[in-house]
């Protein structure tokens, strides 16, 4: 229970909870710029799904469309899906290939994309429910496709953040690298997880500077054959 609020972590860390909060949000003009890091590793995993030969790519948390737009140009087929009804909008007026969504429940055929981008969205998905979005992402993701994610880290707590002054306040589910690793590894191979330190400004994470924390970015590599 959130001491502040008095709801619930599973009723907090509800999608509508967390679709409501990104709808004003994204109403209201915010919009938080990438760090520079952030930017190297897209550029990284574009270079990575060229190498391979991989032109579809799909995104978990397109937001509106910062890093599809990206991928696009990279000359890489783009398909995104948000809870976020008005990051869709935005995201869709960019031209991009954006639907609503869930990770949990996604609307794709099996083994149909062969690499999967998802930034500082499965940071919102409780402990009790990460391994059932992470089998999700391996089903629609080809056999051996990378899939690149982002997180804040944590001391394996759930909590609301802090900083947020719309309500319902965003859910984070904030986990250890050890964490991270143990879970993640459980559905196929790690082949790369860095870290580095949260800054000021652009390279903040949330929390308004409450928490202690770094970015986690990893590659999961799907099995080579499906199960």
């Amino acid at each position: 229970m959130d001491a502040a609020s008095g709801v619930g972590m599973e009723e907090a860390g509800s999608e509508q909870h967390l679709a409501e909060f990104y709808n004003r949000r994204a109403a209201s003009g915010w919009d938080h710029p990438l760090s520079p890091r952030r930017m190297e590793e897209r550029e990284r995993f574009i270079s990575l799904l060229k190498s391979e030969g991989r032109h579809d790519v799909l995104e978990i948390g397109s937001g509106p469309g910062q890093d599809g737009l990206k991928f696009v140009q990279a000359g890489i087929h783009y398909t995104g899906v948000d809870l976020s009804e008005e990051h869709v909008r935005q995201a869709r007026a960019k031209g991009l290939a954006v639907s609503v969504a869930s990770a949990r429940r996604l609307p794709f055929a099996d083994r149909a994309f062969p690499a999967v981008w998802s930034m500082s969205t499965l940071l919102h998905i409780p402990a009790a429910d990460i391994d059932g979005v992470l089998r999700e992402l391996v089903r629609v993701a080809a056999p051996n496709a990378p899939i690149a994610v982002g997180l804040w880290s944590g001391e394996d707590e759930e909590v609301l953040n802090p900083e947020d002054d719309l309500e319902p306040r965003r859910f984070f589910s904030r986990r250890s690298d050890e964490t991270v690793r143990r879970v993640f590894g459980r559905h196929g191979v790690i082949e790369d997880f860095l870290t580095w330190p949260e800054g000021t400004g652009e390279e903040s994470g949330p929390g308004a500077g409450n928490w202690t924390q770094h970015y986690q970015f990893l590659i999961l590599r799907t099995p080579a054959s499906p199960n």
